[in-house]
């Protein structure tokens, strides 16, 4: 979605975002199954990929291997894995799920969770004292509209530029979903329903110092409660406990590594029937609200408190919370099980058109039914649970106290310049960042870029390897003091059109990355030994195995963005938004790291994207053209 709005002309969100002539959901049967790539194709590109990464000598053993992989165990892994998915829509939906999200032992939280700011808080909500529950109620109200949209399936759906359909598979399972930890597996629950569907559930978790109530948020009629009930359930709530001592803070079992938070769940669930009446109430809900007793000071503190910060008001199982702040911020933490990012950027987006368009105020009737009164969930929990919660709650302090976010807004440029010099301005951004790393660190990084396959039937995403020769050699002209603009300007073009070769074929499963996740998982399943291939050098040189220096994302056009720790402990984290007039980059890092500074990677960046906007403004284009 990339429409820029100024705040006299805000459309309607619901005429932007509805219709009543499709179905959100009616061409996910008819989209093309997930293809199966060529083998010799995806292992040339993976040696493509590993060249900026490795010394010469390491390149000829990895092409020594990928030759004998090739011809050997990997075309007999191949032809196991054409086997298992004859008959399957999407061969990689199950294992992708598994291996990412499912398998990890790790937390979840802050490792894999991921979450970002409100962007109400640049115009009609700036840090306000004293409106945490009146905002934090007309923002719930709009996110309940846009589950109300997704469960009458009047979502519009999603077209490439092409005009393709695109999976919509995820936005099912935006709301009403949670995971459940297991001792060697997690698992996800799907709750939500459309109205073609069936029943599904409408009560809504509030999480409040450290205690947890529920009430529904759905009318008889079908209808979210109005901003103003909501108020008064949230003012309810937040008197009720601003009255009493903090409750034991359940949630933050959730923080704890996924086999002790299932062990804990089990005691749980033996300790009283009540508690898995709980447990069963917070799984299935539409949604959960936090009403957090802290104020971020700002954006970059926002996104720091919405990923890693305080976990006593938190369900970091749970598909999203909306946490609210004292202060009137909003932020979010979301699982990244079910769901990608661009789910959660749709929904805020929707929102925010509609703070826009109400300019921050309730505009409808001020009338308040006779609600029922939010019931507290009260577990009953022993001295074992409290040590839990204890241990739980340190963890997760410690490793979140260790990450740093820090973003900035570029006003010098956006979208409409970069496009008006016929430039990707997602292409723009990585050859910025990547410019950024090796200007900072001397080398060439291993990055991890998101790829959408939603074209694919329930399909999600490809590894986009985009640091390449030619992005290298753009970087080494860029210090060199005795290369020409000229010649600057042309590496700039070369390494830009192989990233847009690389991203069209990234959209097209035409990676390597998820390929050669298969190949090792059928050898996994087969009870095959894991090949050399995987065990290489260059394989986590080049960022196989989680391996990948930047983890980044575009995402998109709109105002909402948001962020992920880095992959790996001398890693970043980046990612991105372009609006029509500016760029906004979050990078995230460990404080740990002796390598890797947050703050200076922001500025780096901010100083390239200057340099570059001044590359292509005083230097001639006919050297090269996108």
């Amino acid at each position: 979605m990339s429409m820029n709005f100024t705040p006299g002309n805000i459309p309607d969100p619901k005429l932007f975002y509805t219709t009543d002539e499709e179905k959100t959901f009616q061409y996910e049967e008819s989209l093309p199954s997930l293809p199966m790539p060529d083998l010799q194709k995806t292992l040339s590109r993976y040696l493509d990929s590993v060249k900026p990464h490795v010394t010469p000598d390491e390149y000829r053993q990895t092409e020594f291997l990928v030759q004998q992989f090739g011809c050997g165990i990997g075309k007999e892994l191949n032809e196991k894995l054409k086997k298992k998915a004859q008959g399957m829509r999407n061969w990689l939906e199950v294992w992708w799920e598994d291996f990412a999200y499912l398998e990890g032992r790790y937390p979840e939280a802050p490792f894999v969770n991921f979450g970002g700011p409100g962007p109400y808080m640049h115009h009609y909500m700036p840090p306000e004292n004293g409106s945490q529950v009146k905002r934090g109620a007309l923002i719930t109200h709009y996110a309940l509209q846009y589950w109300k949209i997704i469960r009458e399936e009047r979502l519009k759906p999603d077209k490439d530029r092409k005009g393709n359909h695109l999976s919509m598979s995820q936005f099912h399972r935006a709301f009403n979903t949670c995971k459940i930890p297991g001792v060697k597996k997690d698992k996800l629950l799907y709750y939500f329903k459309t109205v073609s569907e069936g029943d599904t559930p409408i009560n809504m978790i509030v999480f409040c110092r450290g205690r947890i109530f529920n009430f529904d948020c759905i009318d008889e009629n079908g209808e979210p409660l109005t901003a103003p009930e909501l108020q008064m359930q949230f003012q309810r709530i937040r008197d009720y406990c601003d009255s009493l001592p903090e409750g034991p803070g359940i949630g933050q079992l959730t923080g704890d590594e996924r086999t002790t938070w299932a062990q804990m769940r089990s005691r749980l669930l033996a300790l009283h029937p009540d508690n898995h009446k709980n447990l069963e109430l917070i799984q299935s809900s539409l949604m959960a609200v936090a009403l957090d007793d802290f104020s971020p000071t700002d954006e970059s503190n926002l996104f720091e408190m919405s990923i890693a910060g305080d976990p006593q008001n938190r369900w970091f199982d749970k598909s999203s919370v909306l946490i609210y702040y004292k202060n009137g911020l909003t932020g979010s933490n979301c699982d990244h099980a079910p769901m990608d990012a661009m789910i959660v950027v749709s929904s805020t987006f929707f929102i925010d058109l509609n703070v826009m368009r109400c300019k921050g105020k309730w505009p409808g009737s001020m009338d308040v039914r006779d609600l029922t009164k939010p019931q507290e969930l009260v577990f009953h929990i022993d001295d074992v649970i409290r040590e839990g919660i204890t241990k739980a709650r340190q963890m997760f302090l410690t490793y979140g106290s260790n990450l740093r976010c820090c973003t900035k807004h570029f006003m010098g440029y956006g979208r409409k310049y970069l496009r008006s010099k016929n430039l990707h301005p997602d292409t723009h951004v990585q050859l910025a960042m990547q410019y950024t790393y090796y200007k900072m660190h001397k080398k060439a990084a291993p990055t991890y870029e998101t790829a959408t396959t939603r074209q694919f039937y329930r399909s999600r995403t490809e590894t986009l390897r985009s640091c390449t020769v030619e992005l290298v050699d753009w970087c080494k002209a860029m210090v060199d003091p005795s290369a020409s603009n000229e010649q600057k300007l042309r590496l700039y073009m070369r390494a830009a059109n192989k990233h847009n070769k690389l991203m069209t074929e990234a959209t097209q499963l035409q990676g390597c990355d998820r390929h050669l996740l298969g190949l090792m998982l059928i050898a996994r399943e087969e009870g095959i030994p894991t090949p050399q291939l995987y065990e290489d050098i260059s394989y986590k040189k080049s960022g196989g195995g989680g391996n990948f220096a930047l983890s980044t994302s575009f995402v998109g056009y709109t105002t909402c963005y948001g962020a992920v720790a880095p992959m790996m402990q001398d890693g970043y984290g980046t990612f991105y938004r372009v609006e029509a007039e500016k760029i906004v980059p979050v990078v995230t890092a460990w404080k740990v790291s002796e390598e890797t500074d947050a703050d200076k990677f922001v500025t780096g960046m901010m100083n390239a994207f200057e340099e570059l906007g001044h590359l292509l403004d005083t230097t001639s284009s006919n050297t090269a053209k996108l």
